[in-house]
């Protein structure tokens, strides 16, 4: 949602008044993601399901041929770089993918306009603001035709395979903020009728309002719920006498691993199965897990390259995942360093469920701490406080006491007052009235595995008043 259009939300009076705007915002969504055409959209991604390894090749061979046309020819960042490198002499040839350089979130963040198709109109085309799951902002756009292939894709991967439709009454726990972080009474969610959806809040989750979650879900008549792994586990741990009472289908997770641990939390809390899915925004690589429990990649998403560098990893060996998309000609990314690693698949696996689409390894992706209020709750994904409009290139949040944070950030030029107090309010806005310590830096050290973490709590544990982890 762009900036002006959450803080007009943010001054609405909870209820029904805040239910209207997310109805409002349902529908325009609803006309972008789904057309006449989506059930030939899921028929042909179940038929491809079951194509072999030949097709497969002839379908990437001229995905990525149109790609890398597209980009050479009418995306001025490319075209600037090939101009650049013939310039200095370089006779590399643009339709060879491994000729192509890495492409970093910090080159996205830092012009997002040179990415799109000179041929086409942003005014005319989904824009979808992110804060990236690094702390990296991000601006993205896609055209409707693209929109609605991504979520042709949902439909048969997601929803097909766990038994629902988009039909169905379902609930998200994501990072929007649909109700004021310091309200301490329900209404902690609003309701988007068109499509279904009860938005529940990630930031007023703690033991003593944990119950109100569940009434919700009871009185939606929810049939599934798809949402943040964090979220999802401490909701398991704080109510975990009552969720298996909902009769629900499935639990999907996404934007984090599921460690087996909170997969039999939420599982047993829930009483149904768990299942993990795995994409992003910039929507060049995605999978979602069988009911085999094994974790499939979308072929027609991305061409997925698993590097140490730029040399490819063995198979069964941890990579940097690099994707080149498929999906969208209009801002495409070639080589995109996405920011996660996983294991490179073995040649040949196949899977007891019988598809034919790849399997994804293990992936080591976003894994933040939460952070926890001196009333209890736990927040996860604090680092959306680095949104699209604070002049950063990156940051990082350490809680140092239970009413003390730390925000390091990598300032842009022009960075000044205004994005301090935005990094403060933001901070705020999740966690209350709590000290924020605004500190500079240079860089921000990264993990052993090159990853950089965006939330460490470094609160005792008998201080962390959320689930265990």
């Amino acid at each position: 949602m762009h900036p002006a259009a959450l803080r007009a939300f943010q001054l609405l009076p909870h209820g029904p008044a805040r239910d209207l705007a997310a109805s409002l915002r349902g529908s325009y969504l609803n006309w972008w993601r789904y057309g006449r055409n989506l059930e030939r959209l899921v028929e042909q991604a179940a038929e491809r399901e079951q194509w072999t390894a030949a097709q497969w090749r002839t379908f990437h061979e001229a995905k990525l041929a149109e790609m890398l046309h597209r980009a050479f020819t009418a995306v001025p960042y490319y075209r600037e770089q090939w101009s650049t490198r013939r310039r200095n002499g370089d006779r590399a040839a643009p339709d060879l993918l491994a000729n192509w350089p890495i492409l970093t979130k910090q080159d996205l963040r830092r012009e997002p306009r040179a990415f799109l198709a000179e041929d086409r109109n942003p005014r005319f085309m989904l824009r979808e603001r992110t804060s990236g799951t690094t702390g990296t902002p991000l601006d993205l756009w896609a055209g409707r035709r693209s929109v609605q292939a991504w979520y042709g894709l949902v439909e048969a991967r997601w929803r097909r395979w766990y038994g629902v439709t988009r039909n169905d009454r379902w609930a998200i726990l994501g990072g929007q903020r649909v109700a004021d972080p310091e309200r301490r009474r329900p209404p902690f969610w609003v309701w988007n009728a068109p499509m279904g959806q009860l938005y529940l809040s990630t930031y007023h989750l703690s033991p003593d309002l944990a119950a109100s979650y569940v009434e919700a879900l009871e009185q939606h008549r929810i049939r599934y719920v798809y949402g943040y792994t964090s979220a999802l586990h401490a909701l398991a741990a704080f109510a975990p006498e009552r969720l298996g009472n909902l009769g629900l289908a499935v639990v999907i997770t996404n934007a984090e691993p599921v460690t087996e641990a909170q997969r039999s939390r939420i599982g047993q809390a829930f009483r149904c199965p768990v299942r993990e899915t795995y994409g992003m925004a910039e929507a060049v690589v995605a999978g979602s897990e069988c009911e085999a429990g094994r974790l499939h990649g979308w072929p027609e998403v991305g061409w997925v390259e698993y590097l140490e560098g730029r040399t490819p990893v063995s198979p069964g060996t941890v990579g940097d995942l690099v994707c080149t998309g498929l999906l969208n000609p209009d801002m495409p990314l070639i080589r995109y360093h996405v920011g996660d690693r996983a294991v490179a698949p073995m040649v040949g696996t196949s899977c007891p469920c019988g598809r034919s689409l790849p399997l994804l390894g293990s992936i080591d992706g976003r894994n933040d701490d939460l952070a926890y209020t001196p009333d209890g709750r736990a927040v996860s994904h604090l680092h959306l406080v680095f949104g699209a409009d604070v002049h950063v290139t990156e940051g990082q949040i350490v809680q140092e006491a239970l009413d003390r944070v730390r925000v390091r950030y990598v300032p842009q030029p022009g960075f000044g007052r205004p994005d301090e107090r935005a990094l403060i309010a933001g901070v705020h806005a999740r966690m209350g009235p709590v000290r924020v310590d605004l500190e500079p830096v240079e860089t921000i050290p990264r993990t052993g595995n090159g990853k950089l973490r965006t939330v460490i709590c470094e609160l005792p544990l008998d201080q962390r008043r959320g689930p265990a982890r």
